[in-house]
């Protein structure tokens, strides 16, 4: 575990430097903060923040250099004691150009602030669109105009929305600030406008500088785009606190919430006692004792359905319903006084109708979810098939993807197939979703992956009259499962957005109090229907 820790404190540093510090160094020779300065100067000091999407395009666009952060900072963290969404464009990352995953990152921060109604903050400071990839990231729904979408979206909603003008801003990017409540420019380095100098010479003939085009002066004075001028970033975000501080008070939804108390046991148990061999059993219970707050946790049905512990406990103070996939072997009893002995981290029947009736009742009492991950999948076999394992999971995915209460997901362990469905994966909408190092996330673990591919090989090559001899098969095998192994990683997941980020154990508390936090801002959490249940 400290070493996978290293890992990840590793690639963070280096990725908090985004394009490199010479590129930070140029950001400064121009009178310019970094993207991380920027943020670190908007937040309240000494309160927690929450950084979305860290790893985001890690690994990928190689053939162009790279988009580390994919680009941009996304936090959620506090602005004059106010809870706020803060997106920054690093600007040391290709001038801020926009890459596919660019897209996708800010697309989820809007969703993050729509579905919370936070307050959203966009420092810009970007090319625009990377035109060498514009056909993945201009025309498509959840493309680069989804973006203003969202714009006008948000603004419907009564969600307040600041933009700050701190580098460029241009052509269909000049919407973003421009669609946002309050508009804010730097001098000398902040410039907005939909066709810089070169492309205004090249299309209508006319020379013109692009400070006098589209600079602070030009806006705040003549065309009235934006609403203040500041003479330097500094100045522009303690305008920014100024106005978050003026915010009224919008009705909240109460989630319960008493003193809280530290877990039983610290972080470090959890590093100690979390098996390195992902197949290895655990008590589960033994890790949720070093996340939720001491003598709360109180289980629903626990000598039934023992394959899944669901219960309600607090964390931080907040009222939470757990569902975690208990991962050692257990004995369930059965009809005329006999047991089965089940495999830990996979759902059964029983498990599966316990954790269905448990979320129903968490929607009824509105008590947010809290979902842990360490599962291999559904029982399979003929025994599970006629006892009605699709019917029974059917149920238990119903009822959670119909929960109308804040969901929350980290991904601990294994996160195999219909499994990560079952267990609120990204596409169930949970309010936050986060890996530690010690995931695994892919249809299926890589040696099955690699011994089913394998099959599938050797029957198309048989078929062509070709046999493998044991040797290349073993060779093929080796091939298979290095490149699945890879894909298996949870910063591969974090690479592609479908976790909000990879994180030490020791932050999972204060995400789920963070995210609970959010989601008291939207007071509408509408009505709990199931629709049909299969019996």
């Amino acid at each position: 575990m400290q070493q996978l820790l290293d890992e990840l404190r590793r690639k963070h540093e280096d990725l908090v430097l985004g394009g490199g510090l010479d590129k930070i160094q140029k950001q400064k020779e121009k009178g310019k903060m970094s993207a991380w300065e920027r943020i670190a100067f908007l937040l309240d000091e000494d309160r927690p923040y929450l950084e979305i999407g860290i790893f985001a395009a890690d690994g990928q666009y190689t053939e162009h250099g790279g988009c580390p952060n994919a680009g941009v900072v996304v936090v959620m963290g506090y602005v004059k004691g106010r809870l706020c969404i803060v997106v920054s464009n690093d600007a040391t990352v290709k001038a801020g150009a926009w890459f596919p995953m660019t897209c996708k990152k800010n697309l989820r921060a809007q969703e993050i602030a729509m579905e919370n109604h936070l307050p959203i903050i966009y420092l810009v400071d970007s090319a625009g669109v990377y035109l060498p990839m514009q056909d993945e990231i201009f025309p498509d729904k959840e493309h680069f105009g989804r973006i203003f979408r969202n714009n006008a979206k948000i603004s419907s909603m009564g969600i307040p929305q600041i933009a700050a003008i701190m580098g460029s801003c241009v052509a269909g990017g000049a919407y973003l600030p421009i669609m946002s409540d309050y508009a804010l420019i730097v001098e000398g380095t902040g410039s907005v406008f939909l066709a810089g100098s070169y492309l205004v010479k090249s299309s209508i003939g006319e020379v013109i500088d692009n400070e006098t085009l589209g600079g602070a002066a030009t806006h705040s004075e003549i065309s009235g785009v934006t609403d203040n001028k500041y003479p330097n970033d500094e100045a522009c975000l303690e305008a920014i606190r100024n106005i978050v501080d003026k915010f009224g008070e919008n009705p909240k939804f109460q989630f319960s919430r008493t003193e809280p108390i530290a877990p039983e046991y610290p972080v470090e148990k959890i590093y100690e006692y979390m098996p390195e061999d992902r197949l290895k059993p655990y008590n589960m219970l033994e890790i949720l004792k070093a996340i939720v707050d001491k003598d709360s946790l109180e289980e629903y049905k626990k000598d039934y359905g023992k394959t899944l512990i669901c219960a309600l406990a607090r964390v931080d103070g907040w009222a939470v319903g757990i569902v975690a996939n208990q991962r050692e072997v257990v004995k369930a009893k059965k009809p005329g006084n006999s047991t089965e002995m089940q495999m830990g981290g996979v759902i059964y029947s029983d498990s599966a109708d316990k954790a269905a009736r448990f979320i129903m009742n968490c929607n009824q009492q509105k008590i947010p979810l809290v979902f842990f991950q360490d599962i291999t999948g559904f029982m399979v076999g003929s025994r599970s098939e006629h006892g009605g394992i699709i019917k029974d999971g059917a149920k238990m995915v119903n009822a959670m993807a119909n929960s109308v209460v804040p969901k929350f997901t980290f991904m601990i362990g294994n996160s195999y197939g219909a499994g990560n469905y079952a267990m609120c994966g990204k596409a169930y909408d949970p309010r936050l979703i986060y890996a530690w190092p010690t995931a695994k996330i892919a249809v299926m673990s890589g040696a099955s992956a690699g011994k089913t591919l394998l099959q599938i090989q050797e029957a198309a090559l048989k078929s062509k009259q070709v046999t493998l001899t044991e040797e290349e098969k073993n060779k093929l095998l080796k091939n298979i499962e290095e490149k699945y192994n890879t894909q298996l990683s949870p910063y591969y997941a974090a690479s592609r957005l479908w976790v909000d980020g990879v994180i030490d154990p020791a932050e999972t508390r204060k995400i789920i109090s963070m995210g609970i936090e959010a989601a008291t801002h939207n007071p509408n959490i509408g009505t709990y229907n199931v629709g049909v249940i299969q019996v």
